[in-house]
């Protein structure tokens, strides 16, 4: 008969607790990794890393959900979870495109879930400088509902700014309603979360971590970028929501350049329903304001696509590698994180290979620095085939932006790395119109111009300590 004290010993309880977790967290793992190599890796450290093994495994490895309705589901053993949504495959492209776009436009119309709109009118605001007025002046004229989402919100003067729009907006009837990431918030001091208590501004935090109840998915971020005035006026891009993106401001060290988009038109009710969808899954609030009919504004066609670890699994990694297939003489790429799953490497290199011009712009001094130095140890599978990398002069170059051709555009929050297109729900709005592709490709060439070619000279010429250094950054790059 065993004693009771040896029941209760340390050693024996954490032995039975990895008896038990460890075949349970292996078997998810078998089940669930589409890569023979992750699965392998994750079966390995749970069963041979006592305890820790499989609790790193329920934090950084259990990295899908299921959204339905408001219900966050644990993701048990069910066929089909890491297969994502179906395309549709009785999509119909309007017949309102040129002919050379119906292709492009064909792909987003299997992989999303909004039909193409026409008639908007979208304007470029470069930096906060540009864009943070702007969005006040929508806040401070909306008469029926203001929306924001932010991945980062500073609780900064910028931020006070937008607490303080948004709070008058309220007390004048207005709908208002903010969502910020439960990890992103954590990138501001003080957290914005406080301030929009105080000011009595309805909010929800995004799979905000915890222990009780146990909410521990790390990875899975919301990295919208939304502001939705009306149903008729929307913002997206790449840019957060702090003083970081008023580069003007020569004194502040830590500055980030990058592109919003104020775009006026029907697009905008996509942009407000995907808001909405993310807050009644944080929130089980189902209420939505009174339709309406967005008027169209101009004449460029648009459509929102998401992208997630649910059922939008990998629909901008097909939209991207659909789109540089479809490439006809150019494709310009600029991302401040440039680490892509190998079917994007691959699709670049046989773009090249097909004779399109592929452009790369980076940016020569990166926030994070592992990031930057991880891709280093990749770029010479792209300057081999001749695609042109170039380094972005500094303040750190925060945009996101691709552009096939001459009139296809994709803006929003989405980078070329692994995080973005397997871990993060993000959110892109692919845009056909002629005279927006100008602009912007006017704006990727004078960042083209200002900075420096990278050579493969350069890639292959680093130190052995440099290049130990890279790799091993490269080795973590599913996780940067």
């Amino acid at each position: 008969m065993v004693e009771p004290e040896r029941l209760l010993d340390p050693g024996l309880v954490a032995a039975l607790f990895h008896l038990v977790l460890a075949p349970a967290t292996g078997v998810h793992a078998l089940l669930f990794k589409r890569d023979a190599r992750a699965a392998f890796g994750w079966i390995a450290l749970c069963v041979l890393l006592p305890i820790a093994g499989p609790i790193v495994y329920l934090l950084l490895g259990v990295n899908r959900i299921r959204r339905r309705a408001a219900k966050l589901e644990w993701p048990a053993l069910k066929v089909g979870h890491e297969r994502g949504r179906p395309s549709r495959h009785d999509a119909v492209t309007s017949d309102r495109l040129l002919q050379p776009l119906r292709e492009l436009a064909t792909i987003g119309e299997k992989l999303s879930r909004h039909p193409l709109v026409f008639g908007h009118r979208v304007e470029p605001l470069v930096n906060g400088d540009e864009a943070y007025p702007r969005m006040l002046d929508d806040i401070d004229g909306a008469v029926r509902s203001v929306f924001l989402s932010s991945y980062i919100f500073d609780g900064d003067g910028v931020g006070a700014a937008f607490v303080d729009r948004l709070a008058a907006a309220r007390e004048r009837g207005v709908d208002v309603r903010v969502i910020v990431d439960g990890v992103g918030e954590f990138y501001g001091r003080p957290r914005i979360g406080r301030a929009l208590q105080r000011a009595g501004i309805p909010f929800a935090r995004f799979l905000p971590p915890r222990l009780i109840p146990p909410q521990l998915s790390l990875n899975l971020r919301n990295h919208h970028k939304i502001l939705a005035v009306d149903g008729h006026t929307a913002y997206t891009g790449g840019m957060n929501i702090g003083a970081r993106h008023r580069v003007s401001d020569a004194g502040r060290l830590a500055r980030a350049a990058d592109l919003q988009f104020r775009i006026a038109g029907p697009v905008a009710a996509q942009l407000e329903a995907e808001f909405l969808r993310t807050w009644t899954f944080c929130t089980r609030d189902e209420s939505r304001p009174p339709a309406l009919c967005p008027l169209e504004q101009g004449s460029g066609a648009a459509r929102v696509i998401t992208d997630g670890p649910d059922e939008d699994l990998d629909q901008l990694t097909l939209l991207l590698s659909s789109a540089i297939a479809a490439a006809r003489r150019r494709i310009d790429i600029m991302t401040p994180y440039f680490l892509p799953p190998r079917e994007l490497i691959a699709a670049l290199q046989a773009a090249a290979l097909r004779g399109i011009e592929v452009r790369l712009v980076l940016p020569a001094e990166n926030n994070l620095p592992f990031v930057h130095w991880a891709n280093r140890n990749m770029l010479w599978e792209l300057l081999f085939h001749n695609i042109e990398v170039v380094y972005q002069a500094p303040p750190f170059a925060h945009t996101k932006l691709l552009l096939i051709d001459d009139a296809y555009v994709q803006i929003g929050s989405t980078n070329w790395d692994c995080r973005s297109l397997r871990l993060n729900f993000e959110l892109q709005v692919e845009l056909f119109d002629e005279r927006l592709a100008g602009r912007l490709r006017e704006h990727f060439e004078t960042a083209r111009r200002a900075g420096r070619p990278v050579t493969l000279e350069e890639v292959d010429g680093r130190s052995l300590p440099v290049r130990l250094r890279d790799a091993c950054c490269w080795l973590f790059s599913p996780y940067l």
